[in-house]
């Protein structure tokens, strides 16, 4: 494939997934017609089906068929904890060891520290393609934020216009118990800005259906969107999901809930758990499933090969219309000894453990609506108007993709990053 021009006006022969392509796009031989996309002053003019009489005067670059697609989201990560993994020592196994080795690590967290580790993931993230980055940040203090929300909050600013930045303050249920505590903890995420949101861990191992009642209430009251941690675990009496959905039902709730893990959906049985999303797609609820780390924690036992997935029930949530995304999790901690801050390391573990169809037409949506993110989602995406950030797999194809998905051009407002 030609290299790329340092601003092309034309990516011509682009291969785009269908949930990206108008209704009445054209197919050949059951695929859809490739594209010509015209750029201009970093953005993405028009798109248009390939036709052989098509004139395209300016620099044009031809790839060849290459998957292409939008900027990408990474829903779900953690940049406080982000490389900690060398020093942490030896981890017992599942969700609750690493909570206790990652609480430890706590002393080493200087801003220089933080500063450090959190910039290298965002450098990570840039490269790979990304346009829009959450992070959940450890909240344990009632009355301080912690060190780390006022790094992130200082490189949510200095990234403007690069990566969008937004940070969850994850914070355990018992700190709730109190409306008058969660409210004055809902105040202070709040005013962070726009960008800030509040969160939670739901877990069976801290239930306390009073305290996330507090939560969701002191959020709807200073009109903060939320984000959970809920139900990471494989215990099918978990009830953190099923609560979540009734309780925004009865209050109203006006924002975007979104809802992390929800692994306990593939522990209980298939009526019970159908009906729990059935009550999902009712409310205003986004899914982030998180693969890698997942598989890593869930049935975890030290000697013993796992026998459980961990997975969320994906094929299920996306039948009935529910929003959801793929994300990136814990990188190189004690949660998770893998990752990069590439969302395509989450996809390509997803299409292999869920056992996903046709990936890049159905399922690569799943890493690029950041609107599901927000509180009224589109009803549809497009490219034209949008900015020119986009990611060209030049060494894959529509067939084997995610597979060599490593070599890549990541375009910037129409520009191509220079590695």
């Amino acid at each position: 494939m030609p290299q790329p021009p340092a601003t092309p006006d034309f990516i011509a022969n682009a291969r785009l997934p269908r949930w990206l392509l108008p209704s009445d796009w054209p197919c050949r031989d059951s695929e859809p017609a490739l594209a010509l996309m015209e750029l201009s002053e970093g953005r993405v003019r028009r798109t248009s089906p390939v036709s052989d009489n098509m004139l395209t005067p300016g620099a044009v670059w031809d790839v060849q068929g290459a998957p292409v697609l939008p900027g990408m989201v990474d829903a779900h990560t953690h940049l406080d904890k982000a490389f900690t993994l060398p020093r942490i020592g030896t981890v017992k196994p599942g969700l609750l060891g690493a909570i206790e080795a990652s609480i430890g690590d706590r002393a080493h967290w200087t801003h220089a520290d933080l500063r450090e580790r959190a910039e290298r993931g965002l450098q990570w993230a840039w490269e790979a393609g990304t346009t829009h980055l959450r992070t959940h940040i450890d909240w344990w203090d009632p009355k301080t934020p912690p060190l780390a929300w006022e790094v992130i909050n200082e490189l949510a600013a200095e990234w403007r216009g690069r990566i969008h930045i937004e940070q969850v303050a994850l914070i355990k249920l018992a700190l709730f118990q109190k409306p008058s505590e969660a409210r004055a903890l809902a105040q202070r995420v709040a005013v962070t800005g726009a960008h800030a949101r509040l969160g939670g861990l739901v877990h069976s191992s801290n239930w306390d259906p009073q305290a996330l009642q507090h939560l969701v209430l002191a959020a709807q009251a200073t009109d903060l969107d939320l984000d959970l941690h809920v139900d990471e675990e494989l215990n099918p009496h978990a009830q953190g999901l099923p609560f979540v959905t009734e309780l925004l039902r009865e209050t109203g709730f006006a924002g975007r809930v979104v809802c992390g893990h929800n692994c306990a959906l593939a522990a209980l049985p298939e009526g019970r758990a159908l009906a729990i999303l059935d009550a999902v797609a009712r409310a205003p609820i986004t899914l982030v499933s998180l693969p890698i780390t997942n598989l890593l924690l869930q049935d975890a036992v030290t000697g013993r090969t796992p026998r459980l997935r961990g997975i969320t029930l994906v094929k299920e949530a996306r039948d009935r219309g529910i929003p959801l995304l793929f994300a990136s999790d814990n990188v190189q901690d004690a949660f998770c000894r893998a990752g990069s801050f590439d969302p395509l390391e989450a996809m390509q573990t997803a299409a292999l453990v869920a056992q996903l169809d046709t990936p890049f037409d159905t399922w690569s949506d799943a890493l690029c609506r950041s609107d599901w993110l927000q509180r009224q989602p589109l009803a549809r995406p497009t490219l034209d108007g949008a900015n020119a950030d986009l990611v060209v797999f030049t060494a894959s194809d529509v067939h084997a993709w995610p597979s060599r998905t490593a070599p890549r051009v990541v375009l910037r407002n129409g520009r191509p990053l220079i590695s």
